[in-house]
C-alpha cells in the first residue's frame, strides 16, 4: 500500500498508485490527470470544495475508522521516530493509512493520520474478539399488541430510529466460515462502532519500536497519548449534529441522535437505545438504558413521596404538640435552659414555634409509611432491572459475553508492566503475571492510601461539627438583638439554629466538592499502581475505590445529624463536650421540634446543590473549553474545516467519562434511600433532576464531546453490587431515623402508655417530654454571662429550667437519673427497628423470589438462538464435507477451498500481542 500526503514545501504533491482514483462528487476534491505514464503529477486540491462530511480517504471508497493527530514540533526528533516505527508496524499489520500535512489543516501546525481497516483485518480480528454477527433472520413472532397501546404514542419515536436494524440470530463471527454468515456488502457488514473497536484493538497492542520483541513497554497508543508523541485518537462523527451529510454514503446518525433524544424539548419521549448503542456501543448504551429506567421507578416513589409530603400539610391543624409550643400559656410559659455555654442566654418554648411547624410536614405517620415503601421499592428496582437488563443482553448480544471472555483481553499495561510469564492452565499458553509479592504490597499501599484519605474525610467532618458547635454560641449572641428578628415573614424562622446549620452545611458541601476532585486523581493513580489485569478488573477496583471515598464523604455529615446530635449531650450541670471540657465545645442539643428539620435541611442543601453543580459543569465546562478551542476556526470559511478537523477540536470523553456518570447518580440513589425517611420529596427532586440529566448526557455526548470507542458491557458493572448494598443499608438506616432522630416513638408511648387523661391524644405531651432542672444547681462555667439575660428572665421568679430528656426532676431521691418513661422509649425504638427491619426484608426476599431475573420470552428466544447455531452450523459442515468429497473424486483439488485467502501483510500481530 502507499501512503497518501498533502502538500510538502510549497508542491501540492499526492504520491499514490496508478490503481486510485478520486471521486470529485463525494470527496470534492479536483485533479489533473497525468500523461499515458499512468500516474499522477502535481495534482493539487482545492480545500474549498472539500467536503465538511467526508469520512472516507480522498479516494471516496475506504471509510476512516479511526484518526490520529500530532504537532510536529521542533524537538520532536524522538517521537518522529516513534511515529514512523508505529506507523510501520500498523501496516505491516493490515491497516491502510493516510496523512494530511499541517499545511492542509486549519490551524497550520497539526497533522492527521487517517487509518482504514479492510476486510481482512476486519474478518481476523472479528474472529479474535469473537464479535457476534446475523447468519439467519430472527423467526421468532413479536408479542401480541398491548391493550391500549395507541396511550403511548406521544411518548413514541419513529420505528427507523427505534429499531435501526432489522432483529437477526447470531452467531461469534469466523472467518474460516464467512460465507455461513449474512455478507451482503463487506464494506457495510460491520457497523462503524465495530470497527473503530477493532482498530483501537490493534492500536492499543502495536509496538512504536523496530524490534517488536525488545522492550515489552514500548507500545500502545494510551503510552503514545502520554507521552505527546500523538495529541489525540479518536473515531469520526458521522455527521455534524445539527444537519444531515450530504454524502449519501454516510449515516448520519449522530444527526439522529441530537434530533430525536438530545433535544430538550424531547424529555417525555422514550429514548432510541438500540441506536445509542449501535452509534456508540454497548457499553454507553447500557448506561443510558439504566438511567432511564431509574428515572421511570422514580416516578412511582416521587408520587408516594408527595402523596405523603401532602398528608403532613393537610394534618397541619392536627399537629397538637406545635400548638402547645406556639400556645403563649404554654409553650410561654416554659423557661428552657441555655443551649450553649456562657453566651447563650435562657429561652422561652414558644420561639420555637415555626420550627416545629416545619417538622410537622417530614416527621408525621406519613412518614413511617413512605420508609417501609422505599424499602420495598428499592427491591423492586432491582429485580425489574435485572429483567430489563436480561432482555438487553439478549437483544444487543452479550448473552456469553461473560469476564471468562474478557480474561483473553488482558489490559495492555498489564502486558507490558508484567515482564514474568507463567502457563496458563486452560489455554495452556504461556502469559504475563504479577508475582503474589509484588501484588500484596501494591494491595496494601492502596489500601492504606484509600484510608488516609478517607480520614482526611473524617477530620474535615469533624472541622465542620467543631464549627457548629464555635459559631452557634456566636450566632445566639449576635442574633439576640439582631434587625432580622423584627422582619415580619422572615424573622422567626432566621434562628441560631438555622444559621448555624445553613452555613455548616455549604461549608461541608465545598469541603466535599475540593476533595472530590483531589481524591479523583489519586484513586486514577493507586488503581495504575495495583496493574489490574483486565479492563474490567480495573474498572471494578476504581469503582470500589471511588464509591467508599464518595460515600464518606457525601453522607457522613448526613450520619452525623442523623444519628450523633442530639444524642449525647448530657444534661445541666453534667454536659459531654467534644474533646473534653478544656476545649468549651459543648456537644450540640436538638431543639424541642427534634433533630429531623435539621437532617432534611443538611440532605437538601447537600443534595441539590450537587445535582444543579453537576449539571451546570457537565453541561457548561465542555461548551466554554469547545468554545475557546474552536474560535479561530469560525474565523474562517466553514468549507474547509474537514470532519477529522471538526472532531479534534471536541473534547476528548475520557476514561473516567462514563465512570463518572454512574458515581453521580449512584450517590444519588444513596440520598434518596438512606434518608429518605427525613425528607420524602427526595425522589421528586431526583426525578427532576434525572429528566434534565438524560437530556445533558445526550446533548454533550452528540455536541460537544469525540466519539468514543466503542466497547461493549453486559451490565452494569460492580455498580449493581453497589446498589445491592445501598439497598439493604437503606432499610436500617431508615429504621434508625424514623426511632431515633424522629420523636415518632416518644409520641406514640406518650399517647399510648403516659396519657394522663387516658385519651388517645396528644395534648400535654410537651411537657412530659422535657425535663425539669433546678438553676441554682447548674454550675457556674455553664451559667450564661448576666448581659446576655433576656429583659423579661427573673432570677427570683424563674428557679428551673427545661431540657429535652426523660430525667427525674430536683428533690427526687433518684434526681436527674433517666427515669421509666426514658427506658420504655428506648424498648419501643428497639422494638420498632426490629419489626420495620424484619418485616421490609421478609417483603423484599419474598418479591427478590417471586421476579424472575430472566423473561420466560428471553429465556425461550436463547435456546431457540443456540439451537438454531448448532443446527446451521452442522447443515453448513455437512455441505462443505459433500463438496470437498466431489471435489476429490473428480481429482479436481486435493485441499480445502479457502474463501478469502491470508495475504502475507495481513498478518496477525505477533507473540508480542
Amino acid at each position: 500500500m502507499h501512503r497518501i500526503t498533502g502538500k510538502t514545501g510549497g508542491d501540492s504533491l499526492i504520491e499514490m498508485s496508478p490503481t486510485y482514483s478520486f471521486n470529485d462528487d463525494i470527496n470534492g476534491y479536483h485533479q489533473h490527470a497525468s500523461s499515458s505514464t499512468g500516474s499522477f503529477q502535481q495534482s493539487s486540491i482545492d480545500k474549498q470544495q472539500h467536503s465538511k462530511d467526508s469520512v472516507f480517504f480522498r479516494d471516496g471508497v475506504r471509510r476512516i475508522d479511526f484518526v490520529l493527530s500530532y504537532d510536529d514540533d521542533k524537538d520532536g526528533e524522538r517521537k518522529q521516530e516513534r511515529r514512523k516505527v508505529y506507523e510501520a508496524n500498523l501496516e505491516k499489520v493490515g491497516l491502510e493509512l493516510e496523512t494530511e500535512d499541517k499545511l492542509e489543516s486549519e490551524d497550520g501546525k497539526t497533522y492527521f493520520v487517517k487509518i482504514h481497516a479492510p476486510w481482512e483485518v476486519l474478518a481476523t480480528y472479528a474472529d479474535v474478539l469473537k464479535i457476534k454477527v446475523p447468519f439467519k433472520a430472527n423467526d421468532i413472532p413479536e408479542h401480541s399488541e398491548i391493550p391500549m397501546n395507541w396511550l403511548t404514542t406521544p411518548f413514541r419515536l419513529p420505528e427507523d430510529i427505534m429499531h435501526p436494524e432489522p432483529d437477526y440470530f447470531t452467531a461469534p463471527f469466523n472467518k474460516s466460515k464467512s460465507d455461513f454468515f449474512l455478507i451482503d456488502d463487506k464494506d457495510t457488514f460491520f457497523p462503524p462502532s465495530t470497527r473503530n473497536r477493532i482498530v483501537y484493538y490493534i492500536l492499543s497492542r502495536c509496538s512504536y519500536i523496530k524490534d517488536e520483541c525488545g522492550d515489552k513497554d514500548k507500545k500502545g497508543i494510551k503510552r503514545l497519548l502520554n507521552n505527546g508523541t500523538y495529541t489525540a485518537a479518536f473515531p469520526l462523527h458521522d455527521s455534524r449534529y445539527w444537519t444531515k451529510s450530504k454524502d449519501a454514503s454516510c449515516e448520519s446518525e449522530r444527526y439522529n441522535l441530537y434530533k430525536y433524544w438530545a433535544g430538550f424539548f424531547s424529555f417525555f419521549k422514550e429514548q432510541p437505545l438500540n441506536l445509542i448503542r449501535k452509534y456508540y456501543g454497548e457499553k454507553i448504551g447500557i448506561y443510558f438504558a439504566w438511567l432511564g429506567f431509574y428515572t421511570e421507578m422514580l416516578l412511582f416513589a416521587a408520587v408516594v413521596g408527595t402523596i405523603c409530603f401532602v398528608h403532613g400539610f393537610l394534618t397541619y391543624d392536627d399537629n397538637q404538640w406545635s400548638k402547645d409550643i406556639c400556645n403563649d400559656t404554654i409553650g410561654g410559659n416554659i423557661v428552657m435552659c441555655p443551649l450553649c455555654d456562657k453566651k447563650c442566654s435562657y429561652w422561652k418554648l414558644n420561639t420555637t414555634c415555626n420550627s416545629s411547624w416545619q417538622s410537622h410536614l417530614f416527621d408525621n405517620v406519613g412518614t413511617v409509611f413512605f420508609a417501609i415503601f422505599m424499602g420495598i421499592w428499592v427491591t423492586l428496582f432491582l429485580e425489574f432491572w435485572k429483567r430489563r437488563q436480561a432482555r438487553l443482553e439478549y437483544e444487543w448480544d452479550l448473552v456469553d459475553f461473560e469476564e471468562e471472555q474478557q480474561q483473553l483481553q488482558l489490559r495492555p499495561e498489564y502486558e507490558t508492566k508484567c515482564t514474568d510469564r507463567k502457563l496458563n492452565r486452560i489455554t495452556q499458553e504461556m502469559e504475563p503475571y504479577l508475582p503474589i509479592t509484588s501484588k500484596c504490597a501494591r494491595t496494601c499501599l492502596s489500601g492504606a492510601t484509600v484510608l488516609l484519605w478517607i480520614s482526611l474525610i473524617i477530620a474535615c467532618i469533624i472541622g465542620v461539627i467543631a464549627y457548629r458547635l464555635a459559631v452557634y454560641a456566636a450566632f445566639a449572641s449576635i442574633m439576640k438583638d439582631s434587625p432580622t428578628a423584627q422582619l415580619d415573614v422572615v424573622g422567626p424562622y432566621i434562628t441560631p439554629q438555622l444559621a448555624t446549620s445553613v452555613t455548616a452545611s455549604c461549608i461541608n458541601f465545598v469541603i466535599i466538592m475540593i476533595l472530590n476532585l483531589m481524591y479523583e486523581r489519586v484513586a486514577v493513580w493507586i488503581t495504575d499502581m495495583e496493574i489490574p489485569k483486565t479492563h474490567l478488573e480495573y474498572e471494578n477496583k476504581l469503582t470500589v475505590k471511588m464509591f467508599l471515598f464518595q460515600f464518606v464523604n457525601y453522607y457522613s455529615s448526613c450520619f452525623y445529624v442523623a444519628f450523633f446530635k442530639g444524642k449525647f449531650v448530657g444534661y445541666p450541670g453534667n454536659y459531654e463536650y467534644m474533646f473534653g471540657k478544656w476545649s468549651k465545645l459543648r456537644n450540640e442539643e436538638c431543639d424541642p421540634g427534634g433533630c429531623l428539620i435539621e437532617l432534611t435541611t443538611q440532605l437538601v442543601i447537600v443534595m441539590t446543590g450537587k445535582q444543579v453543580w453537576g449539571n451546570i459543569q457537565e453541561a457548561l465546562v465542555p461548551w466554554l473549553m469547545n468554545w475557546w478551542g474552536s474560535r479561530k476556526a469560525r474565523n474562517h470559511p466553514e468549507s474547509i474545516y474537514s470532519r477529522w478537523e471538526q472532531d479534534h477540536d471536541l473534547q476528548s470523553f475520557g476514561q473516567l467519562g462514563l465512570f463518572d456518570e454512574y458515581l453521580e447518580m449512584v450517590i444519588q440513589f444513596g440520598f434518596i434511600t438512606l434518608f429518605v425517611a427525613s425528607f420524602p420529596l427526595a425522589p421528586l427532586l431526583a426525578l427532576i433532576n434525572n429528566v434534565i440529566e438524560i437530556r445533558v448526557d445526550a446533548w454533550k455526548l452528540t455536541t460537544q464531546f469525540r466519539r468514543p470507542v466503542a466497547a461493549k458491557a453486559h451490565s452494569i458493572g460492580a455498580w449493581e453490587e453497589i446498589l445491592s448494598g445501598i439497598a439493604v443499608l437503606s432499610v436500617v438506616t431508615n429504621a434508625f431515623i424514623v426511632a431515633f432522630t424522629s420523636d415518632m416513638m416518644p409520641r406514640l408511648v406518650y399517647m399510648y402508655a403516659y396519657q394522663p387523661d387516658g385519651e388517645m391524644t396528644m395534648k400535654g405531651y410537651i411537657d412530659n417530654s422535657l425535663s425539669v432542672f433546678n438553676i441554682s444547681q447548674i454550675p457556674l462555667e455553664n451559667k450564661p454571662d448576666a448581659e446576655e439575660n433576656p429583659s423579661w428572665f427573673n432570677s427570683s421568679i424563674h428557679t428551673t429550667c427545661r431540657y429535652r430528656d426523660y430525667r427525674y426532676p430536683p428533690g427526687h431521691e433518684k434526681e436527674y437519673s433517666h427515669n421509666m418513661q426514658f427506658w420504655h422509649i428506648l424498648a419501643a425504638k428497639l422494638a420498632f427497628i426490629i419489626i420495620m427491619e424484619h418485616v421490609v426484608f421478609m417483603v423484599k426476599f419474598f418479591v427478590a423470589w417471586m421476579i424472575p431475573d430472566v423473561p420466560s420470552d428471553v429465556r425461550a428466544r436463547v435456546k431457540r438462538e443456540r439451537y438454531l447455531v448448532q443446527e446451521f452450523l452442522h447443515n453448513y459442515e455437512v455441505e462443505k464435507l459433500k463438496i470437498q468429497l466431489s471435489q476429490n473424486s473428480s481429482n479436481e483439488c486435493t485441499c480445502t477451498p479457502m474463501i478469502y485467502p491470508s495475504l502475507s501483510k495481513h498478518e496477525v500481530l505477533s507473540e508480542c500481542l
